[in-house]
């Protein structure tokens, strides 16, 4: 027993003892029981009272005098708030080193409440997005005027990021994103400045797509030149004949390497928004595979299945380009006794085009980056290496640029896929054809031409 509750059994001992001394003095017990018992709870109503008003006023560094099991509860209170006020102090450090992390970030940091209301944000959100500390309490897209950024925050994917000007500086382009934050509703919004970077982007594109261009024409020349002399003088010695054909292989090359980057850049920078015009894919697709045919002499079998009627909606010539470029890989690194398959078909998120090999398959580690403009795998038994390593690049950004995405299986030894996967927004579904019925024998009413 602890030293509270022995303290406290004295107390009712001794209650007990006063009790029965009142009652033999007055020779009434009831009386003497009613009296004691209001002296017990007189005392415990005084202590109840004292620890009401301790906590009231907040003293928690002087521990109220009692006694009995009054002093064991006083005590463990006090150590509870003692401990609380501990965390309290802990959290309250570990907050002013976030704040001081956050405040020296480059990047603008705003925590958003439940209805998008500003609760906190660091300096350098002052400096981009021009908040001030009135603004706490504020709903952010009423300081924030864009009609893009408040439909990213009523529809946007979460984790997702837009390009919008800065309020405070047309000039100015940030990259915004909004993430999920804290165990409720409450997001975190990032914002980084991405003029430097866009500008950069910019200076390249323009640089390879000028370098591209006046390239092209001293090249175009050159392989004139080039083919001239291989197809007129027939005095040249075989040797010579030899040179020019490597030479005009390669001068092939170049030129077909320009013409990627040429159509690379322009993918890069075109801003203009997809048609919506429908695109015959059966003949799209038939006329990608009959190409393919008649440019290879010795080739793979191919074999092409259109199990889906619809189509997709967007750019003819762009889709032309994705495709042909992906059936052109797969012939090239089949073997001659080997087999593709181009398959149009649906699938739970839309429709997709299926370009499958029975190749030498890509090892694990390569496929991530095949995407990559000059990313080329060594495959061994390759019957034509002189590919420029852009074709697969394109293909991405044409399908980027229609709401598509590449999916890349493969393994060694087992072949290759490569799927474009539309979604189901890109789906152009044709109205099945109306039957509509003879009509039936009227025996009151022949139909015309019948005389019997």
């Amino acid at each position: 027993m602890s030293s509270a509750w022995r303290a406290e059994l004295f107390w009712l001992i001794l209650i007990a003892l006063i009790t029965a001394l009142v009652a033999r003095l007055t020779r009434d017990l009831g009386l003497a029981l009613s009296v004691c018992t209001l002296a017990y709870l007189g005392r415990h109503l005084f202590y109840a009272n004292r620890l009401l008003h301790w906590l009231r006023t907040g003293k928690s560094g002087q521990l109220p005098e009692a006694d009995g099991v009054w002093e064991e509860i006083y005590y463990l209170i006090f150590r509870v708030r003692s401990r609380n006020k501990r965390r309290k102090k802990q959290l309250l450090r570990m907050l002013d080193r976030f704040r001081t992390a956050t405040s020296a970030l480059p990047d603008a940091t705003v925590v958003l409440g439940t209805r998008n209301e500003i609760q906190w944000f660091n300096e350098s959100a002052t400096q981009l997005l021009g908040l001030r500390k009135t603004d706490v309490g504020q709903q952010i897209n009423n300081l924030v005027r864009s009609p893009k950024f408040s439909q990213y925050l009523g529809h946007g994917d979460q984790g997702t990021a837009i390009d919008l000007p800065s309020p405070t500086d047309g000039n100015k382009e940030l990259e915004v994103r909004v993430v999920p934050y804290g165990d409720d509703d409450s997001h975190l919004l990032v914002a980084r400045d991405i003029t430097q970077l866009r500008l950069m982007e910019r200076v390249r594109s323009d640089f390879v797509a000028n370098v591209s261009h006046e390239l092209r024409t001293p090249i175009t020349v050159l392989r004139g030149y080039i083919e001239a002399l291989v197809d007129s003088d027939e005095a040249l010695p075989e040797h010579h004949r030899r040179i020019l054909s490597r030479v005009e292989e390669q001068t092939t090359r170049m030129q077909n390497l320009i013409d990627g980057l040429l159509v690379l850049t322009r993918l890069e920078s075109s801003r203009e928004r997809i048609s919506r015009q429908p695109i015959q894919i059966a003949e799209l697709l038939r006329s990608v595979c009959e190409d393919a045919e008649l440019i290879a002499e010795e080739r793979p079998e191919l074999e092409l299945l259109i199990e889906s009627p619809v189509d997709v909606c967007g750019v003819e010539q762009e889709l032309r380009s994705a495709f042909s470029n992906l059936v052109a890989n797969a012939l090239k690194y089949t073997p001659v006794e080997g087999k593709v398959t181009v398959r149009w078909r649906e699938y739970a998120g839309g429709v997709r085009l299926d370009v499958k090999d029975t190749g030498p398959g890509i090892a694990p580690e390569h496929l991530s980056r095949l995407t990559e403009r000059f990313y080329r795998v060594n495959v061994e038994g390759c019957r034509n290496k002189s590919g420029s390593g852009l074709g697969l690049a394109i293909a991405k950004h044409v399908l980027t640029r229609h709401d598509a995405n590449l999916e890349i299986t493969s393994t060694l030894g087992g072949g290759s896929c490569f799927s474009c996967c539309f979604p189901e927004s890109r789906v152009v579904r044709l109205p099945a054809p109306r039957l509509i019925a003879p009509p039936r024998d009227d025996p009151m009413n022949p139909p015309p031409g019948n005389d019997g």
